[in-house]
């Protein structure tokens, strides 16, 4: 079988003859004479498309032959034109090429290994074996950009095993048979089955959108060209938004979310206080002896486990606050000086669908019920 794709990946339309149409559990496993629907591999999502009336699903490679995947079938023996997702194919082409290239600077700057490597549907991430900085991510990502900027031509070559012992390339295993090099002059040179852009131009631009460490390394997430452009789109939307509900400059976003979050740790700080002022007042109200319910409304869980810890200390006995309302049911804490509230919140769990716990002499958590299912429970 002839693949296409590996001599020309910007062809989009190809025909071919129906070799064999078997049923499988996702559709119709189709094989054909000649294919440019390039198969997944090497990190490296399958193509999609058509085969004359059916859609192609999945294109894996089985046995040396590539197997497309259809929601339909073809007769074998019979002709058919195939049609390539070129959308797809040539972001898949952008952010592969521009793997490679980050890649290999970082091979040649700080000889990183690339370990692993992922096209995801949204971002693309590679997996490093060496630390890196935030100045070296900084600097990789202006040395890649300044790369694709000069637009340096790709180049792909099938050496003989002679020719191969000569050149300097990455591959993660040991390679036999025929290896296809693709290399990015200056940049990378690498053992790689996948479809590349022409030259460097073509994947237009290189963001490199956040870096953590894993293992003994780093992990990058990347885009590139299309997606990259897409990124950026959807950031200034989203900071055009965020300016217009700050009244800020476009450039100033940053310190106007900074100001309002001081102003917000204020207004709790202040609003904490005042609520601390109405719980100390309502412990000495209910000062006292007993068991203890208590409805208040509009309490964050952390107003409400600090309502119960000052009852607790102008009462003997247990102390249940509850707060919220009757369609988003009632967030709790319950306290005991010195008890164990470990049975009794299992069972009012289970009874009002609830959910919480905590220390042996107080718990928080929540229930799904009414007022008086909780009332009605407390006071059986």
């Amino acid at each position: 079988m002839e693949r296409l794709y590996e001599a020309n990946p910007f062809l989009t339309s190809f025909d071919a003859v129906v070799e064999s149409c078997i049923p499988s559990k996702k559709g119709y496993d189709i094989i054909l004479t000649e294919t440019a629907f390039y198969p997944e591999g090497g990190g490296q999502p399958y193509d999609a498309g058509t085969l004359g009336p059916v859609r192609v699903l999945e294109v894996h490679s089985r046995d040396g032959r590539v197997v497309h995947t259809c929601d339909g079938p073809l007769e074998a023996g019979t002709a058919v034109s195939g049609e390539i997702n070129w959308e797809r194919r040539f972001d898949l082409m952008q952010q592969h090429s521009g793997e490679h290239i980050v890649s290999g600077m970082a091979h040649a700057k700080w000889g990183c290994d690339n370990v692993g490597f992922h096209l995801g549907s949204d971002v693309v991430t590679i997996d490093l074996n060496v630390l890196l900085t935030p100045e070296q991510l900084q600097e990789l990502e202006e040395d890649v950009n300044r790369y694709l900027w000069e637009d340096h031509p790709i180049a792909i070559a099938y050496p003989s095993p002679q020719e191969l012992e000569a050149i300097d390339y990455r591959s993660k295993k040991e390679l036999t048979g025929q290896v296809r090099i693709v290399t990015f002059p200056g940049a990378d040179c690498c053992a790689c089955c996948g479809t590349h852009v022409r030259s460097s131009g073509q994947i237009g631009l290189v963001k490199l959108l956040s870096m953590e460490k894993f293992r003994e390394g780093v992990r990058i997430q990347l885009v590139c060209g299309g997606r990259a452009l897409r990124y950026f789109s959807a950031l200034q939307a989203q900071n055009a938004q965020v300016s217009h509900l700050l009244s800020a400059k476009v450039m100033e976003t940053g310190s106007a979310v900074e100001r309002l979050m001081e102003e917000t740790a204020a207004l709790k700080a202040r609003c904490a206080a005042m609520e601390d002022a109405r719980f100390a007042h309502l412990a000495e109200e209910y000062r006292g002896e007993g068991d203890m319910l208590l409805f208040e409304e509009g309490l964050s869980p952390d107003s409400l486990r600090r309502l119960c810890d000052a009852l607790l200390h102008t009462r003997e006995g247990r102390v249940a606050c509850f707060s919220g309302t009757e369609e988003a049911g009632y967030k709790y804490a319950i306290g005991q000086l010195g008890g164990d509230l470990r049975s009794l919140t299992k069972t009012m769990n289970q009874a009002l669908n609830g959910r919480g716990g905590g220390k042996p002499d107080f718990v928080q958590g929540s229930v799904r019920a009414s007022q008086a299912e909780i009332r009605n429970f407390f006071n059986q």
